[in-house]
Protein backbone atom coordinates (compact mmCIF):
# COMPACT_ATOMS: atom_id res chain seq x y z
CA UNK A 1 0.00 0.00 0.00
CA UNK A 2 2.93 2.25 0.66
CA UNK A 3 4.00 2.13 -2.97
CA UNK A 4 0.61 3.46 -4.04
CA UNK A 5 0.76 6.19 -1.43
CA UNK A 6 4.17 7.33 -2.69
CA UNK A 7 2.62 8.23 -6.05
CA UNK A 8 0.34 10.78 -4.40
CA UNK A 9 1.36 14.11 -2.90
CA UNK A 10 3.22 13.42 0.34
CA UNK A 11 1.21 14.66 3.36
CA UNK A 12 4.46 15.83 4.98
CA UNK A 13 4.89 18.51 2.29
CA UNK A 14 3.14 21.83 2.35
CA UNK A 15 1.37 23.44 -0.63
CA UNK A 16 4.38 25.54 -1.50
CA UNK A 17 6.68 22.56 -1.48
CA UNK A 18 4.27 20.65 -3.68
CA UNK A 19 4.02 23.46 -6.20
CA UNK A 20 7.76 23.97 -6.15
CA UNK A 21 8.25 20.28 -6.81
CA UNK A 22 5.83 20.42 -9.75
CA UNK A 23 7.57 23.48 -11.21
CA UNK A 24 10.96 21.82 -10.87
CA UNK A 25 9.66 18.74 -12.60
CA UNK A 26 8.37 20.76 -15.57
CA UNK A 27 11.61 22.72 -15.78
CA UNK A 28 13.61 19.51 -15.77
CA UNK A 29 11.41 18.09 -18.55
CA UNK A 30 12.03 21.15 -20.72
CA UNK A 31 15.79 21.04 -20.16
CA UNK A 32 15.82 17.39 -21.10
CA UNK A 33 13.90 18.16 -24.29
CA UNK A 34 16.35 20.91 -25.26
CA UNK A 35 19.43 18.73 -24.86
CA UNK A 36 18.01 15.38 -26.02
CA UNK A 37 20.22 15.52 -29.16
CA UNK A 38 23.39 16.03 -27.10
CA UNK A 39 22.76 13.67 -24.14
CA UNK A 40 20.35 10.95 -23.12
CA UNK A 41 17.56 12.05 -20.78
CA UNK A 42 17.46 10.39 -17.36
CA UNK A 43 13.67 10.27 -17.35
CA UNK A 44 12.85 8.56 -20.64
CA UNK A 45 9.96 6.69 -19.05
CA UNK A 46 7.76 6.91 -16.02
CA UNK A 47 9.00 3.47 -14.84
CA UNK A 48 12.65 4.61 -14.94
CA UNK A 49 11.75 7.74 -12.96
CA UNK A 50 10.10 5.56 -10.28
CA UNK A 51 13.11 3.24 -10.17
CA UNK A 52 15.47 6.23 -9.77
CA UNK A 53 13.42 7.53 -6.86
CA UNK A 54 13.34 4.13 -5.15
CA UNK A 55 17.13 3.83 -5.50
CA UNK A 56 17.80 7.14 -3.72
CA UNK A 57 18.12 7.74 0.04
CA UNK A 58 14.54 9.12 -0.02
CA UNK A 59 13.44 5.58 0.90
CA UNK A 60 13.51 6.64 4.51
CA UNK A 61 11.07 9.43 3.76
CA UNK A 62 8.79 7.06 1.84
CA UNK A 63 8.74 4.75 4.84
CA UNK A 64 7.64 7.59 7.10
CA UNK A 65 5.01 8.49 4.51
CA UNK A 66 3.65 4.94 4.69
CA UNK A 67 3.43 5.17 8.47
CA UNK A 68 1.69 8.53 8.18
CA UNK A 69 -0.89 7.12 5.75
CA UNK A 70 -1.51 4.10 7.98
CA UNK A 71 -1.99 6.25 11.09
CA UNK A 72 -4.00 9.07 9.52
CA UNK A 73 -6.12 7.27 6.94
CA UNK A 74 -6.52 3.73 8.31
CA UNK A 75 -6.36 4.08 12.10
CA UNK A 76 -7.90 7.56 12.31
CA UNK A 77 -10.18 7.14 9.30
CA UNK A 78 -9.71 10.70 8.05
CA UNK A 79 -11.38 11.57 4.72
CA UNK A 80 -13.02 8.12 4.60
CA UNK A 81 -15.42 7.60 1.69
CA UNK A 82 -16.64 4.09 2.59
CA UNK A 83 -17.59 2.38 5.84
CA UNK A 84 -17.52 -1.38 6.41
CA UNK A 85 -19.36 -2.96 9.35
CA UNK A 86 -18.65 -6.62 10.18
CA UNK A 87 -18.27 -8.84 13.25
CA UNK A 88 -19.30 -6.01 15.54
CA UNK A 89 -16.56 -3.71 14.18
CA UNK A 90 -16.55 -0.62 11.96
CA UNK A 91 -13.79 0.39 9.58
CA UNK A 92 -13.64 3.81 7.91
CA UNK A 93 -11.81 3.04 4.68
CA UNK A 94 -11.01 4.57 1.30
CA UNK A 95 -12.12 3.34 -2.11
CA UNK A 96 -8.74 3.96 -3.71
CA UNK A 97 -7.03 1.53 -1.35
CA UNK A 98 -9.81 -1.06 -1.50
CA UNK A 99 -9.62 -1.03 -5.30
CA UNK A 100 -5.89 -1.64 -5.09
CA UNK A 101 -6.40 -4.59 -2.75
CA UNK A 102 -9.08 -6.11 -4.96
CA UNK A 103 -6.91 -5.71 -8.06
CA UNK A 104 -4.05 -7.54 -6.34
CA UNK A 105 -6.31 -10.43 -5.38
CA UNK A 106 -7.90 -10.61 -8.79
CA UNK A 107 -4.55 -10.59 -10.56
CA UNK A 108 -3.57 -13.85 -8.82
CA UNK A 109 -6.99 -15.48 -8.75
CA UNK A 110 -8.47 -14.40 -12.08
CA UNK A 111 -8.24 -17.81 -13.68
CA UNK A 112 -9.73 -19.54 -10.64
CA UNK A 113 -12.61 -17.10 -10.41
CA UNK A 114 -13.21 -17.42 -14.14
CA UNK A 115 -13.62 -21.16 -13.73
CA UNK A 116 -15.85 -20.79 -10.68
CA UNK A 117 -18.14 -18.18 -12.21
CA UNK A 118 -18.10 -20.01 -15.54
CA UNK A 119 -19.47 -23.12 -13.83
CA UNK A 120 -22.67 -21.17 -13.18
CA UNK A 121 -23.32 -21.07 -16.93
CA UNK A 122 -22.32 -24.61 -17.97
CA UNK A 123 -22.39 -28.11 -16.57
CA UNK A 124 -18.79 -29.09 -17.28
CA UNK A 125 -15.67 -26.98 -16.80
CA UNK A 126 -11.99 -27.71 -17.29
CA UNK A 127 -10.17 -27.96 -13.96
CA UNK A 128 -6.40 -28.26 -14.06
CA UNK A 129 -4.98 -30.45 -11.24
CA UNK A 130 -2.50 -27.73 -10.26
CA UNK A 131 -5.36 -25.27 -9.61
CA UNK A 132 -7.98 -27.59 -8.18
CA UNK A 133 -7.32 -26.68 -4.52
CA UNK A 134 -7.86 -22.95 -5.13
CA UNK A 135 -10.96 -23.63 -7.22
CA UNK A 136 -12.33 -25.92 -4.52
CA UNK A 137 -11.83 -23.21 -1.90
CA UNK A 138 -13.77 -20.70 -3.99
CA UNK A 139 -16.48 -23.24 -4.84
CA UNK A 140 -16.98 -24.05 -1.15
CA UNK A 141 -17.18 -20.35 -0.30
CA UNK A 142 -19.92 -19.89 -2.91
CA UNK A 143 -21.55 -23.25 -2.04
CA UNK A 144 -21.43 -24.53 -5.62
CA UNK A 145 -22.11 -28.23 -5.00
CA UNK A 146 -21.68 -29.30 -8.60
CA UNK A 147 -18.28 -27.67 -8.90
CA UNK A 148 -17.23 -29.05 -5.51
CA UNK A 149 -18.07 -32.55 -6.70
CA UNK A 150 -16.14 -32.03 -9.93
CA UNK A 151 -13.11 -30.78 -7.96
CA UNK A 152 -13.29 -33.94 -5.89
CA UNK A 153 -13.34 -36.14 -8.98
CA UNK A 154 -10.39 -34.23 -10.45
CA UNK A 155 -8.40 -34.74 -7.26
CA UNK A 156 -9.16 -38.47 -7.11
CA UNK A 157 -8.03 -38.92 -10.72
CA UNK A 158 -4.74 -37.06 -10.23
CA UNK A 159 -3.37 -38.42 -6.96
CA UNK A 160 0.40 -38.87 -7.08
CA UNK A 161 3.42 -38.57 -4.79
CA UNK A 162 3.44 -34.80 -5.45
CA UNK A 163 -0.26 -34.16 -4.85
CA UNK A 164 -1.47 -36.73 -2.32
CA UNK A 165 -0.58 -34.84 0.87
CA UNK A 166 -1.96 -31.52 -0.39
CA UNK A 167 -5.14 -33.14 -1.65
CA UNK A 168 -5.66 -35.01 1.63
CA UNK A 169 -5.20 -31.86 3.72
CA UNK A 170 -7.55 -29.87 1.47
CA UNK A 171 -10.17 -32.62 1.47
CA UNK A 172 -10.10 -32.78 5.27
CA UNK A 173 -10.69 -29.01 5.48
CA UNK A 174 -13.64 -29.01 3.09
CA UNK A 175 -15.14 -32.33 4.16
CA UNK A 176 -14.54 -34.38 1.00
CA UNK A 177 -14.50 -37.80 2.65
CA UNK A 178 -14.29 -39.71 -0.63
CA UNK A 179 -11.12 -37.82 -1.59
CA UNK A 180 -9.57 -38.47 1.83
CA UNK A 181 -10.36 -42.17 1.49
CA UNK A 182 -8.84 -42.29 -1.99
CA UNK A 183 -5.67 -40.55 -0.79
CA UNK A 184 -5.31 -43.02 2.07
CA UNK A 185 -5.80 -45.94 -0.33
CA UNK A 186 -3.06 -44.53 -2.56
CA UNK A 187 -0.72 -44.14 0.41
CA UNK A 188 -1.44 -47.67 1.68
CA UNK A 189 -0.48 -49.02 -1.75
CA UNK A 190 2.56 -46.82 -2.38
CA UNK A 191 4.14 -45.84 0.93
CA UNK A 192 6.42 -48.88 0.91
CA UNK A 193 6.23 -50.12 -2.67
CA UNK A 194 7.41 -46.78 -4.12
CA UNK A 195 9.27 -44.99 -1.34
CA UNK A 196 9.81 -41.29 -2.00
CA UNK A 197 11.92 -38.88 0.06
CA UNK A 198 9.72 -35.82 -0.47
CA UNK A 199 6.60 -37.79 0.36
CA UNK A 200 8.13 -39.02 3.62
CA UNK A 201 8.94 -35.42 4.52
CA UNK A 202 5.37 -34.27 3.94
CA UNK A 203 3.54 -37.03 5.81
CA UNK A 204 2.38 -35.90 9.23
CA UNK A 205 1.96 -37.98 12.37
CA UNK A 206 -1.83 -38.26 12.08
CA UNK A 207 -1.75 -39.66 8.55
CA UNK A 208 1.16 -41.97 9.33
CA UNK A 209 -0.78 -43.41 12.25
CA UNK A 210 -3.65 -44.37 9.98
CA UNK A 211 -1.28 -46.06 7.55
CA UNK A 212 0.78 -48.05 10.04
CA UNK A 213 -2.19 -49.42 11.95
CA UNK A 214 -3.94 -50.69 8.81
CA UNK A 215 -3.73 -54.34 7.79
CA UNK A 216 -4.17 -53.11 4.18
CA UNK A 217 -0.70 -51.54 4.14
CA UNK A 218 1.29 -53.00 1.23
CA UNK A 219 4.42 -54.15 3.07
CA UNK A 220 7.72 -54.94 1.36
CA UNK A 221 9.24 -57.39 2.58
CA UNK A 222 8.29 -58.14 6.22
CA UNK A 223 7.11 -56.25 9.32
CA UNK A 224 10.71 -55.23 10.07
CA UNK A 225 10.56 -53.09 6.94
CA UNK A 226 7.64 -51.17 8.44
CA UNK A 227 9.87 -50.28 11.39
CA UNK A 228 12.69 -49.34 9.01
CA UNK A 229 10.37 -47.09 6.98
CA UNK A 230 9.29 -45.33 10.18
CA UNK A 231 12.91 -44.82 11.20
CA UNK A 232 13.63 -43.10 7.87
CA UNK A 233 10.43 -41.05 8.14
CA UNK A 234 11.28 -39.90 11.67
CA UNK A 235 14.80 -38.92 10.58
CA UNK A 236 13.38 -36.78 7.75
CA UNK A 237 10.85 -35.12 10.06
CA UNK A 238 13.68 -34.05 12.35
CA UNK A 239 16.11 -33.27 9.50
CA UNK A 240 13.91 -31.78 6.73
CA UNK A 241 16.89 -30.22 4.95
CA UNK A 242 18.37 -33.66 4.19
CA UNK A 243 18.76 -33.99 0.45
CA UNK A 244 20.10 -37.24 -0.89
CA UNK A 245 19.15 -40.39 -2.80
CA UNK A 246 16.63 -42.80 -1.27
CA UNK A 247 19.29 -45.54 -1.15
CA UNK A 248 21.40 -43.42 1.22
CA UNK A 249 18.53 -42.53 3.55
CA UNK A 250 18.66 -45.52 5.90
CA UNK A 251 22.43 -45.33 6.34
CA UNK A 252 22.25 -41.63 7.20
CA UNK A 253 19.37 -42.22 9.61
CA UNK A 254 21.37 -44.93 11.40
CA UNK A 255 24.45 -42.69 11.51
CA UNK A 256 22.40 -39.84 12.96
CA UNK A 257 20.98 -42.07 15.69
CA UNK A 258 24.41 -43.48 16.52
CA UNK A 259 26.01 -40.02 16.66
CA UNK A 260 23.26 -38.76 18.89
CA UNK A 261 23.77 -41.62 21.34
CA UNK A 262 27.55 -41.17 21.46
CA UNK A 263 27.64 -37.34 21.55
CA UNK A 264 25.00 -37.02 24.22
CA UNK A 265 26.01 -40.19 26.04
CA UNK A 266 22.32 -40.92 25.87
CA UNK A 267 21.15 -44.22 27.29
CA UNK A 268 17.51 -43.20 27.32
CA UNK A 269 15.43 -44.72 24.48
CA UNK A 270 14.83 -42.08 21.84
CA UNK A 271 11.03 -42.17 22.15
CA UNK A 272 11.38 -41.32 25.84
CA UNK A 273 13.21 -38.09 25.02
CA UNK A 274 11.51 -34.74 24.46
CA UNK A 275 12.42 -34.81 20.77
CA UNK A 276 11.22 -38.35 20.21
CA UNK A 277 7.97 -38.20 22.19
CA UNK A 278 6.03 -36.88 19.17
CA UNK A 279 6.59 -40.18 17.34
CA UNK A 280 5.49 -42.59 20.11
CA UNK A 281 1.92 -42.91 18.85
CA UNK A 282 3.15 -44.13 15.45
CA UNK A 283 5.81 -46.58 16.60
CA UNK A 284 3.31 -48.15 19.02
CA UNK A 285 1.40 -49.41 15.98
CA UNK A 286 4.30 -51.47 14.62
CA UNK A 287 3.51 -55.18 15.05
CA UNK A 288 6.57 -56.00 17.09
CA UNK A 289 5.51 -59.63 17.64
CA UNK A 290 6.44 -60.32 14.02
CA UNK A 291 9.81 -58.57 14.31
CA UNK A 292 11.25 -60.16 17.43
CA UNK A 293 10.67 -63.62 15.90
CA UNK A 294 13.72 -62.96 13.71
CA UNK A 295 17.12 -62.79 15.45
CA UNK A 296 18.75 -60.23 13.14
CA UNK A 297 15.74 -57.91 13.40
CA UNK A 298 15.58 -58.22 17.20
CA UNK A 299 19.24 -57.22 17.43
CA UNK A 300 18.61 -54.11 15.33
CA UNK A 301 15.80 -53.06 17.68
CA UNK A 302 18.17 -53.37 20.63
CA UNK A 303 20.95 -51.48 18.84
CA UNK A 304 18.80 -48.56 17.70
CA UNK A 305 17.46 -47.96 21.22
CA UNK A 306 14.45 -46.13 19.80
CA UNK A 307 11.74 -48.11 21.57
CA UNK A 308 11.17 -48.07 25.34
CA UNK A 309 12.40 -51.39 26.82
CA UNK A 310 9.03 -52.13 28.43
CA UNK A 311 7.46 -52.35 24.96
CA UNK A 312 9.85 -55.13 24.01
CA UNK A 313 9.73 -56.89 27.37
CA UNK A 314 5.96 -57.20 27.17
CA UNK A 315 6.15 -58.47 23.61
CA UNK A 316 8.82 -61.07 24.39
CA UNK A 317 6.62 -62.39 27.20
CA UNK A 318 3.55 -62.59 24.96
CA UNK A 319 5.44 -64.40 22.22
CA UNK A 320 6.98 -66.86 24.67
CA UNK A 321 3.53 -67.86 25.90
CA UNK A 322 2.28 -68.13 22.32
CA UNK A 323 5.11 -70.52 21.54
CA UNK A 324 4.34 -72.61 24.63
CA UNK A 325 0.69 -72.82 23.59
CA UNK A 326 1.64 -74.18 20.17
CA UNK A 327 3.88 -76.82 21.77
CA UNK A 328 1.91 -77.91 24.83
CA UNK A 329 -1.65 -76.62 24.52
CA UNK A 330 -2.39 -77.97 21.05
CA UNK A 331 -2.77 -74.53 19.45
CA UNK A 332 -2.44 -75.48 15.79
CA UNK A 333 -3.57 -72.09 14.52
CA UNK A 334 -6.87 -70.28 13.95
CA UNK A 335 -9.81 -72.48 13.01
CA UNK A 336 -12.67 -70.09 13.75
CA UNK A 337 -13.25 -66.91 11.78
CA UNK A 338 -12.07 -63.89 13.76
CA UNK A 339 -11.56 -61.02 11.35
CA UNK A 340 -11.04 -58.42 14.07
CA UNK A 341 -8.11 -60.36 15.48
CA UNK A 342 -6.78 -60.85 11.97
CA UNK A 343 -6.95 -57.14 11.13
CA UNK A 344 -5.13 -56.13 14.31
CA UNK A 345 -2.45 -58.79 14.62
CA UNK A 346 -1.79 -60.49 11.28
CA UNK A 347 1.75 -60.62 9.95
CA UNK A 348 2.17 -58.28 6.95
CA UNK A 349 4.64 -59.19 4.23
CA UNK A 350 5.15 -58.76 0.51
CA UNK A 351 7.25 -59.46 -2.55
CA UNK A 352 7.90 -57.69 -5.87
CA UNK A 353 7.92 -59.81 -9.03
CA UNK A 354 9.82 -57.73 -11.56
CA UNK A 355 8.84 -59.81 -14.59
CA UNK A 356 6.96 -62.95 -15.49
CA UNK A 357 8.76 -66.17 -14.60
CA UNK A 358 9.10 -68.77 -11.84
CA UNK A 359 9.57 -67.65 -8.21
CA UNK A 360 9.75 -69.48 -4.89
CA UNK A 361 10.36 -67.80 -1.54
CA UNK A 362 9.64 -67.79 2.20
CA UNK A 363 9.33 -64.83 4.53
CA UNK A 364 11.85 -64.84 7.36
CA UNK A 365 10.85 -65.39 10.97
CA UNK A 366 10.17 -68.25 13.37
CA UNK A 367 6.40 -68.32 12.76
CA UNK A 368 5.98 -71.02 15.43
CA UNK A 369 7.46 -73.71 13.24
CA UNK A 370 5.13 -73.11 10.29
CA UNK A 371 7.57 -73.04 7.37
CA UNK A 372 5.44 -71.69 4.52
CA UNK A 373 6.80 -71.70 0.97
CA UNK A 374 5.17 -69.45 -1.63
CA UNK A 375 5.51 -70.28 -5.31
CA UNK A 376 4.57 -68.28 -8.40
CA UNK A 377 4.70 -70.39 -11.58
CA UNK A 378 2.61 -70.67 -14.74
CA UNK A 379 0.28 -67.92 -13.47
CA UNK A 380 -0.51 -69.89 -10.30
CA UNK A 381 0.28 -68.86 -6.72
CA UNK A 382 0.76 -71.86 -4.45
CA UNK A 383 1.23 -72.23 -0.68
CA UNK A 384 3.18 -75.25 0.59
CA UNK A 385 3.65 -76.29 4.17
CA UNK A 386 7.28 -77.41 4.26
CA UNK A 387 8.29 -80.02 6.81
CA UNK A 388 10.56 -82.66 5.27
CA UNK A 389 11.11 -81.98 1.57
CA UNK A 390 13.25 -78.81 1.77
CA UNK A 391 15.84 -77.54 4.26
CA UNK A 392 14.75 -74.86 6.70
CA UNK A 393 16.87 -72.46 8.75
CA UNK A 394 14.83 -72.93 11.94
CA UNK A 395 12.73 -75.43 13.84
CA UNK A 396 9.84 -76.93 11.87
CA UNK A 397 6.56 -78.08 13.35
CA UNK A 398 5.87 -81.76 12.70
CA UNK A 399 2.29 -81.70 13.91
CA UNK A 400 -0.02 -83.58 11.53
CA UNK A 401 -2.08 -80.50 10.72
CA UNK A 402 -1.53 -76.78 11.02
CA UNK A 403 -4.10 -74.04 10.46
CA UNK A 404 -3.63 -70.47 9.32
CA UNK A 405 -5.70 -67.46 8.38
CA UNK A 406 -4.54 -65.50 5.35
CA UNK A 407 -5.35 -62.87 2.76
CA UNK A 408 -3.34 -62.53 -0.43
CA UNK A 409 -3.48 -59.50 -2.72
CA UNK A 410 -1.85 -58.77 -6.05
CA UNK A 411 -1.45 -55.34 -7.61
CA UNK A 412 0.39 -53.48 -10.35
CA UNK A 413 0.69 -49.70 -10.67
CA UNK A 414 1.35 -47.08 -13.31
CA UNK A 415 4.10 -44.44 -13.07
CA UNK A 416 1.98 -42.28 -10.72
CA UNK A 417 1.20 -45.15 -8.36
CA UNK A 418 -2.36 -45.60 -9.59
CA UNK A 419 -3.71 -49.16 -9.56
CA UNK A 420 -3.63 -50.78 -12.99
CA UNK A 421 -4.95 -54.16 -11.86
CA UNK A 422 -5.57 -55.89 -8.54
CA UNK A 423 -6.79 -59.22 -7.20
CA UNK A 424 -7.54 -60.42 -3.68
CA UNK A 425 -8.47 -63.73 -2.10
CA UNK A 426 -10.27 -62.02 0.76
CA UNK A 427 -10.07 -63.39 4.29
CA UNK A 428 -9.54 -67.17 4.25
CA UNK A 429 -8.95 -70.08 6.66
CA UNK A 430 -6.78 -72.99 5.57
CA UNK A 431 -5.55 -76.31 7.02
CA UNK A 432 -2.41 -77.94 5.62
CA UNK A 433 -0.91 -81.32 6.34
CA UNK A 434 2.83 -82.08 6.16
CA UNK A 435 4.35 -80.97 2.83
CA UNK A 436 0.90 -80.31 1.41
CA UNK A 437 0.39 -77.73 -1.37
CA UNK A 438 -2.61 -75.54 -2.04
CA UNK A 439 -3.36 -73.36 -5.07
CA UNK A 440 -4.24 -69.95 -3.65
CA UNK A 441 -4.88 -68.07 -6.87
CA UNK A 442 -5.16 -68.84 -10.58
CA UNK A 443 -4.37 -65.71 -12.56
CA UNK A 444 -5.73 -64.56 -15.89
CA UNK A 445 -2.73 -63.61 -18.04
CA UNK A 446 -4.75 -60.90 -19.78
CA UNK A 447 -5.10 -58.98 -16.53
CA UNK A 448 -1.47 -59.21 -15.39
CA UNK A 449 0.96 -56.33 -15.64
CA UNK A 450 4.54 -56.37 -14.38
CA UNK A 451 6.16 -55.50 -12.07
CA UNK A 452 3.63 -57.33 -9.93
CA UNK A 453 3.38 -56.77 -6.18
CA UNK A 454 2.31 -59.61 -3.90
CA UNK A 455 1.08 -58.70 -0.44
CA UNK A 456 0.08 -61.30 2.17
CA UNK A 457 -1.35 -61.23 5.68
CA UNK A 458 -0.94 -64.31 7.88
CA UNK A 459 -2.10 -65.36 11.33
CA UNK A 460 -0.39 -68.53 12.55
CA UNK A 461 -1.73 -68.81 16.12
CA UNK A 462 -5.12 -68.46 17.75
CA UNK A 463 -5.79 -65.53 20.07
CA UNK A 464 -5.31 -66.36 23.78
CA UNK A 465 -8.39 -67.89 25.33
CA UNK A 466 -9.29 -69.64 28.57
CA UNK A 467 -11.13 -72.29 26.61
CA UNK A 468 -9.49 -74.43 23.97
CA UNK A 469 -11.53 -77.02 22.08
CA UNK A 470 -10.12 -80.53 22.39
CA UNK A 471 -9.44 -82.73 19.41
CA UNK A 472 -12.97 -84.07 19.37
CA UNK A 473 -14.38 -80.55 19.07
CA UNK A 474 -12.05 -79.40 16.32
CA UNK A 475 -13.55 -79.29 12.86
CA UNK A 476 -11.75 -80.44 9.74
CA UNK A 477 -13.93 -78.30 7.49
CA UNK A 478 -10.94 -76.36 6.14
CA UNK A 479 -8.66 -79.33 5.51
CA UNK A 480 -7.25 -79.37 1.99
CA UNK A 481 -7.41 -82.71 0.26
Amino acid sequence: MGSLGSRFQSPSQGPEESAEGTSSSRKHACECKKRKRNAQCDCESEQEEEDDILDTPRRKKLKSTSKYIYQTLFLNGENSDIRICALGQEWNLHKVYLCQGISLVCSTRTLMLKVVFGSLYRDDVLIKPSRVICILAAACMLQLDGLIQQCGETMKENISAKTVCGYYACASIYGLDSVMKKCLEWLLNNLMTHQNVELLKELGVDVMQQLIQSSDLFVMQVEMDVYTALKKWMFLQLNPSWDGPIKQLLADADTWLCKRRSDLCEKEPFLNTEEGAAFCSVFKLVRLQHIINDLASARILERDNILPPEWLTTMYKNQWFAMLRTEFDNDNGPQVSNKDEFELNSMRCGRKLSKDGDYCWRWTGFNFGFDLLVTYTNRFIVFKRNTLSQPCGGAVSLQPRRHLAYRLRLASFDSRGKLVCSRSTGYQLLTLEKDQEYVVMNLDSRLLSFPLYVCCNFLYTSPPSDHRPDSSEQSSTFTVT
